[in-house]
């Protein structure tokens, strides 16, 4: 990943297997990425959880192994309702002094999160410095948070990258997420923000027919750590069940969209 160019690695993210790993394993990856980063790259410790107390002390837990920031997401509530989502995150950040990232995405928490609110977090509790925000249409939304937090709030794009430039055009900072050919996105971005919007637009219409394949829902992580096996950069594509498996029909369908779009599985590119 720093090879590639990234800026910062996000580490057991909701659309990953964190839930699948046990406490002590969840440690552990965010330890080895820590130590493996060495400060080259900022590390976010994803710490979702259900309960607000646990979701405190996992965020307490990533600021002692030194990661930078903290990703939450807002818990899955019976009734959702705003004033709750709020005392939630009060609790968070009055219990830590790490960066917060709110992460807006309403397919994982079951909970709408409208602009003004995110907006008014992030202007109320000081370590909410940035929203991943994942609640589609993104460029719509987004144009509506940077209208209302201004520059000071950092909105990330996600979701595989499927509105990368568009987001951008939108006010967006930056992307997290997972795509298999991070190189790629992170030379969508440098052009776009040498203001060259015209060779990013090209170059994300061009890998674009593979991030959207990547991006299929339900197969995604699969679809994603078959490709990092191919790149050698994983030694094993295997998801802790149950996970859906992918055919030999979709393995083929990804081997030919690589190869249309030039990439090169062998190789690992620097952005």
């Amino acid at each position: 990943m720093i090879e590639a160019g990234v800026q910062g690695i996000l580490v057991l993210g909701v659309m990953g297997e964190a839930d699948r790993l046990l406490d002590e394993e969840r440690q552990a990856v965010l330890q080895r990425f820590v130590q493996a980063a060495d400060g080259a790259v900022a590390i976010v410790a994803g710490t979702s959880h259900a309960s607000a107390y646990t979701t405190l002390e996992l965020t307490r837990r990533a600021e002692q192994v030194g990661a930078n920031a903290v990703m939450v997401s807002p818990p899955r509530l019976a009734k959702p309702n705003l004033e709750a989502v709020r005392a939630f995150y009060e609790t968070i950040a009055s219990g830590s002094a790490i960066e917060i990232v709110v992460q807006d995405h309403p397919g994982s928490s079951g909970v709408y999160m409208p602009p003004n609110f995110m907006a008014e977090l992030a202007a109320d509790l000081d370590n909410v410095k940035a929203v991943k925000l994942e609640d589609p249409p993104t460029p719509t939304k987004m144009t509506a948070l940077r209208s209302l937090a201004g520059a000071g709030l950092r909105i990330f794009g996600g979701l595989g990258g499927v509105a990368l430039v568009e987001e951008l055009d939108r006010g967006a900072v930056g992307t997290m997420t997972g795509f298999a050919f991070p190189e790629v996105l992170v030379q969508i971005w440098q052009s776009h923000r040498s203001g060259d919007t015209e060779s990013a637009r090209k170059l994300f219409h061009h890998h674009l027919p593979l991030i959207q394949f990547e991006a299929q829902p339900f197969i995604s992580l699969a679809i994603r750590k078959r490709i990092y096996q191919m790149r050698g950069i994983i030694t094993s594509d295997h998801l802790r069940a149950p996970a859906p498996q992918l055919d030999a029909g979709t393995i083929r369908e990804l081997e030919t969209l690589i190869r249309e779009v030039g990439l090169k599985v062998g190789e690992r590119v620097a952005g």
